[in-house]
């Protein structure tokens, strides 16, 4: 079983790329963030015509996710975390959706950015790290096989950014953002990008602006989190980096883990 995870930025703009993708690597699940979609203007017969079914939960223009699975329908287990985005009133955003797919708990998530740091979307990032963990321990108590896997905006040590010091200031690498990451990892959950790639230098976004795609100067953001009943059966992990360099591509690039059958 191959999981993906892909933060499309816009799934109506990037819908090419992404039916490609799927076409051309034909994973068994996948998880897109940033979607950036209404419910009622997710394109599932498209994805349909290609053999995945889907399920996805929306928000207009921003944010946004959804599990696709190929040839069999992803049963929803959960839909959200219950936290209200950082302006008063908001209600909660579209950044977390959990399946179960043949045996295997999957929750696709989009963590908030965090920026600008210090303030209150800082803090929302940081109190949203404190929800997930609370529900990954959950998971963890169910000893449910389980992937957890999207966009964490969070750039975990030094040798996953091509300069610390251009991204010092940044909320991704702030010690509180990094501590809550590492937290999930001391609970037990496996970085299985990590795991394979102990010397860092991968990257799974570069941004539009500055020509970072050109100079390769890229961060890993993309992250795959498994328990211990998934990590003893990876046997493979991987960056579609080629991806990033087609025409109008998501500044993501898709991630992925490969689970042997048990």
């Amino acid at each position: 079983m191959r999981i993906a995870t892909y933060n499309i930025n816009g799934i109506k703009a990037r819908l090419p790329r992404l039916l490609e993708w799927l076409d051309e690597t034909r994973p068994k699940v996948a998880c897109l963030q940033e979607i950036k979609s209404q419910d009622d203007g997710f394109p599932a017969e498209e994805f349909e015509k290609i053999g995945y079914k889907a399920i996805w939960h929306g928000q207009k223009s921003f944010n946004g996710v959804a599990i696709l699975a190929e040839g069999v329908e992803p049963v929803e287990t959960k839909r959200g975390l219950g936290i209200d985005g950082p302006k008063e009133g908001e209600g909660e955003q579209a950044r977390y959706l959990e399946a179960d797919i043949e045996g295997v708990r999957v929750a696709c998530i989009y963590l908030p950015n965090g920026n600008p740091h210090p303030g209150p979307k800082f803090d929302y990032k940081i109190e949203w790290m404190k929800r997930l963990r609370a529900r990954m321990q959950e998971l963890w108590g169910q000893e449910i096989p389980t992937a957890i896997v999207g966009d964490y905006n969070v750039i975990p040590e030094d040798n996953d950014v091509f300069s610390v010091k251009a991204m010092a200031s940044d909320a991704l690498m702030q010690p509180e953002s990094r501590n809550a990451y590492n937290r999930l990892l001391a609970d037990g959950w496996t970085d299985a990008v990590r795991t394979l790639n102990p010397r860092g230098g991968v990257w799974t976004y570069w941004d539009y602006q500055r020509g970072a795609w050109q100079r390769d100067h890229g961060f890993r953001i993309d992250h795959l989190l498994l328990t211990p009943e998934l990590a003893d059966r990876m046997t493979a992990v991987g960056v579609d980096k080629e991806y990033r360099g087609r025409e109008k591509a998501s500044d993501h690039t898709p991630v992925w883990v490969e689970i042997a059958t048990p």
